[in-house]
């Protein structure tokens, strides 16, 4: 492929190479394990800023430049690495090397909570929304932790109901930001 013009939304060398082993081992462990096909056509830098494009302009995956490779590759990408959690283990690392570097231990010893009622599209399903009476919106409920530092440590947005509890939701987000982070500590 030909060399393209940079897009603001591309990586830059030094950041690249904080996640290019994550995404390099990737590969291989899927090679290795006969997963995959084919011999791999386009560098995972180029998919991997494909997917941040999408990302910063909001655009529908069909509408993804020509410059970068094939719609349906860069989301074939993105859905594996959705699914094998390869997005999850990048925040994980960032966020560790992200401390280390503000002086802090790389592993978040407290967080904040925090939830928030979001309207939906009106084109959005009824079934996938529900009311938060209290604020008057209807939409979903997203809520997340961060570290002291405001690094994002979990996420959680309610598909079902707006209406669901901060508690439930709560709950389910120090679960899971106390198994990606077992330093967290109640107090």
């Amino acid at each position: 492929m030909a060399e393209r013009p940079a897009y603001p939304s591309d990586l830059s060398d030094a950041r690249w190479a904080l996640i290019a082993p994550r995404l390099d081992a990737w590969r291989q462990a899927r090679t290795d394990a006969g997963v995959g096909g084919r011999k791999p056509t386009y560098d995972l830098r180029e998919i991997f800023d494909a997917i941040l494009y999408v990302n910063r302009t909001g655009i529908t995956w069909r509408y993804l430049p020509h410059d970068f490779p094939p719609w349906q590759t860069v989301y074939g990408y993105f859905t594996a690495w959705t699914g094998d959690g390869i997005f999850t283990q990048l925040n994980y690392e960032l966020t560790g090397l992200a401390r280390a570097k503000a002086g802090r231990a790389a592993q978040p010893s407290a967080g904040v909570i925090d939830t928030q009622s979001v309207k939906t599209s009106t084109n959005a399903p009824l079934a996938s929304q529900g009311i938060d009476a209290g604020k008057k919106i209807v939409g979903r409920k997203r809520g997340i932790v961060t570290d002291t530092l405001g690094l994002l440590l979990a996420v959680i947005v309610t598909a079902t109901s707006a209406s669901a509890s901060d508690n439930a939701i709560g709950i389910d987000l120090l679960d899971q930001a106390k198994a990606a982070h077992p330093a967290l500590a109640k107090t």
